[in-house]
């Protein structure tokens, strides 16, 4: 079972599952997104959800973390059933920062309506559901890192969020960079800002938005190929 869980520095969120779980939300991202031509104006936030994909399919390949989970499978049940089996499963796992991840979560409704419009039956499309339930996670896991009322406003807002079509996706690494370097304390108390800062793309975007459309114009350059002037840090406490 797909599961997400808090850092313990709340720098971000790990992923984990089997190796099934990891592959099947891989491909429903696949599908759900389309090829590299479809959604022309959302490029960027295409690049940006296959920057997860990326390390959830390193993680299904062993590439990443590996642990043991308790499967269920108790003593009585093996004497019971007169067989041996392992009582652990191996699960897969890898930690993706939060503005990333929250800003997936946000993407993912303009593919899912893009794409529900193309589709034929698309409440019975299984990839639909996946992506679904992976955004779900992703607010369930938000909400026990936030006070309830914070929660709630972010609710209200994700609902509410604009679409992302060039969307200035430097503004992300920018709050990724921006989070990774606040201590422990700072990114508790920061997490429902940065939620909702991304979700309401607010006059701090619109000012960075405008400084990306500056130095894409005069080359006119798409917006989404303009690079932040900044570097990750080789290791993340996470």
């Amino acid at each position: 079972m797909l599961t997400m869980t808090n850092t313990p520095n709340h720098t971000g969120v790990k992923i984990s599952g089997d190796y099934f779980d990891l592959d099947e939300l891989n491909q429903a991202i696949y599908h759900v997104i389309g090829d590299e031509n479809k959604y022309y104006d959302y490029a960027g936030s295409r690049m940006r959800i296959l920057g997860i994909s990326y390390e959830i399919r390193h993680a299904a390949q062993g590439d990443r973390n590996v642990e043991s989970v308790f499967n269920g499978l108790h003593d009585h049940t093996k004497k019971q059933h007169s067989f041996i089996a392992p009582d652990k499963n191996i699960y897969f796992s890898t930690e993706v920062l939060w503005p990333e991840i929250l800003y997936a979560a946000i993407a993912l409704k303009d593919f899912v309506r893009l794409h529900r419009e193309e589709a034929k039956f698309p409440d019975w499309n299984s990839h639909l559901h996946v992506i679904g339930r992976f955004q779900s996670l992703v607010l369930d896991c938000l909400h026990g890192q936030v006070p309830e009322e914070e929660y709630q406003a972010i609710l209200k807002a994700f609902q509410q969020a604009a679409p992302v079509e060039e969307y200035a996706i430097q503004y992300i690494d920018f709050l990724n960079l921006k989070f990774i370097g606040m201590p422990k304390k700072q990114r508790e108390k920061s997490l429902a800002a940065v939620a909702l800062k991304i979700a309401m793309q607010d006059n701090d975007y619109l000012a960075f938005r405008s400084q990306v459309l500056e130095a894409a114009n005069p080359n006119k350059v798409p917006i989404h190929e303009i690079r932040l002037q900044a570097e990750y840090p080789d290791e993340i406490e996470w």
